[in-house]
């Protein structure tokens, strides 16, 4: 069997999926490893015999996959949210990382323990696959050739060890801060509702927003909601923005429960009389965004109330609800909720293509042109002071490519951004395969090193007392000094790890959006800049 394994890569590939993939849904604690377990199940064969392991080629077009289709997806959220308070949020996760980095070269400093050991340390206790892909592109280019086998070996070791308490560890950090601060997830549930797009009927009767338009009404009162239709007496129509309101209007409206209270204030009175129930003369429907042209266009740019004769009142984009402004872009696989005439339902649907078909289907052009210009990315040296000589490599280059593709949406008529499911297929695809590489060709060295030395002992404690560490301190300083609601700060702590199992986490304990937009709007920056610290550590410490 054994002599089976290292002859068919094929073979043992599917079979440490098939192990490992059942096993990552073991819970233990409550916690259980999801994907990352594929990792410790090519370590358990790799261990098995030096031969036992998979070509190269295979993690990198994994870690690749990826890197890439999480920068096109994040990509136009990162720098939205840059443009509004992100930035201090992406200032907490840059500082937490460079406190680790410091840990970890006084560690270096101050013991024995090899720099691609440390590499793994670093790696594991933050648990960032493409920093340790970063780091096993750095020395597999500074290696000796007959020491590379081995070279390449150390950081997965270490990364192994540390790698299970640096999702436990967060995990227990988030426990015990909510336990000493006497704050929790679930006592901020009640934002669960307030977060959620509702609509409601409003019968237009406050004298002051007679005659007002509705453009005149959001920009005077800062109101963010959607205006759906209006009825008139027995006549219903779009409340296209340069409409004038008129005493005893039926109107709807679409947003967040406090926007929909502070309109229903403003304009009169809830109205008993439900007008989402009326399909008589105006209809909704659901649609898919399966035309290419649409893709990366803006709400102001198509203009379809006027063009159209439509009025979009909510996007579902994945599994959130997004109530679309004039900014808003339209994405590959968004499914738009249209407002038109009963009659025009049908010329809505071929409008925006409507083909559920497309959501899986992936223009292997843009991938390939997105992928390419990453790899050329990566391989440019960038000098920092002091002589540092370091490269992005096939991780930090495509996901710089990809956030900057992503947040543009297209170039003429290419679109880069994927439909949301063919782009999670990938995402997962490239991560199993990266795990099932790295760990099959690190078995071997990682079953010497457990048993036949005190390193492995020592690299867990070390790595379980930085993750802890850190996390206590990141979720300190977010909720004392910056402010940030807990959920939120929890979701970030996931995403300054990195780590899906510890959002999954928080996400059960907050029933929130909250987790995952902290999550996003830091996971960015915490993949690139860890890729780049990596390689600053074994530089240093070399």
């Amino acid at each position: 069997m054994l002599q089976l394994l290292s002859e068919s890569s094929l073979l043992l590939l599917f079979l440490v999926l098939a192990v490992g993939a059942p096993l990552g849904k073991i819970k233990i604690a409550g916690v259980n490893l999801g994907i990352a377990s594929i990792l410790f199940t090519g370590l358990a064969f790799g261990a098995l015999a030096p031969n036992i392991k998979l070509p190269a080629i295979v993690y990198e077009i994994g870690l690749v996959l990826f890197i890439y289709c999480i920068g096109v997806s994040s990509g136009e959220q990162f720098f939205g949210n840059l443009k509004k308070k992100g930035w201090k949020e992406n200032v907490l996760t840059f500082g937490a990382i460079i406190l680790v980095f410091l840990m970890v070269v006084l560690i270096g400093t101050l013991s024995s323990i090899k720099s691609s050991y440390l590499a793994g340390i670093f790696a594991g206790s933050l648990t960032n696959t493409p920093s340790l892909a970063a780091s096993l592109e750095f020395i597999k280019a500074s290696a000796p050739v007959a020491l590379i086998e081995s070279a390449l070996a150390e950081p997965v070791v270490a990364y192994s060890v540390c790698y299970p308490m640096g999702v436990i560890g967060m995990i227990l950090a988030i426990i015990l801060f909510q336990k000493i601060f006497k704050t929790s997830l679930k006592a901020n549930a009640q934002l669960t509702d307030a977060e959620k797009l509702t609509n409601a009927t409003v019968v237009v009767s406050n004298d002051k927003v007679i005659g007002s338009t509705i453009t005149e009404l959001k920009t005077a009162y800062g109101l963010t909601v959607v205006f759906g239709r209006i009825k008139r007496g027995a006549i219903s129509f779009l409340a296209l923005d340069s409409m004038s309101l008129e005493r005893g209007d039926l109107m709807t409206i679409v947003g967040k429960p406090p926007q929909i209270e502070k309109a229903l204030s403003l304009l009169g009175t809830r109205s008993e009389n439900n007008l989402e129930m009326d399909h008589q003369q105006l209809d909704v429907r659901r649609i898919f965004v399966s035309n290419l042209d649409l893709v990366g266009q803006s709400l102001k740019d198509l203009n379809l109330p006027h063009t159209m004769g439509i009025i979009i009142t909510r996007i579902r984009r994945g599994d959130s609800d997004i109530l679309p402004n004039a900014e808003t872009t339209l994405q590959f696989g968004d499914r738009v909720r249209v407002l038109t005439g009963r009659n025009e339902l049908a010329q809505a649907s071929k409008f925006f293509g409507d083909s559920y078909a497309a959501q899986s289907e992936i223009d292997i052009l843009t991938l390939g042109l997105g992928v390419a210009a990453g790899f050329f990315l990566g391989m440019i040296p960038i000098t920092l002071p002091g002589g540092i000589i370091l490269k992005l490599g096939i991780a930090g280059g495509p996901l710089i490519v990809a956030l900057l593709l992503g947040s543009v949406n297209r170039i003429g008529k290419l679109v880069f951004v994927m439909p949301y499911s063919a782009n999670n297929t990938i995402r997962q695809l490239g991560l199993v395969l990266f795990l099932a590489g790295v760990g099959t060709r690190s078995g071997y060295a990682f079953r010497e090193t457990m048993t036949q030395s005190d390193q492995g002992i020592n690299f867990f404690l070390i790595g379980a007392a930085i993750t802890i560490a850190i996390g206590f301190l990141f979720l300190f300083v977010g909720h004392r000094f910056l402010r940030i609601p807990f959920p939120r700060l929890a979701g970030m702590l996931a995403g300054f790890q990195t780590q899906p199992a510890v959002l999954a986490f928080v996400n059960e304990q907050a029933k929130s959006e909250q987790p995952n937009i902290g999550y996003s709007s830091v996971f960015p920056i915490a993949t690139l800049t860890k890729i780049i610290f990596v390689q600053i550590l074994l530089t240093l410490l070399a």
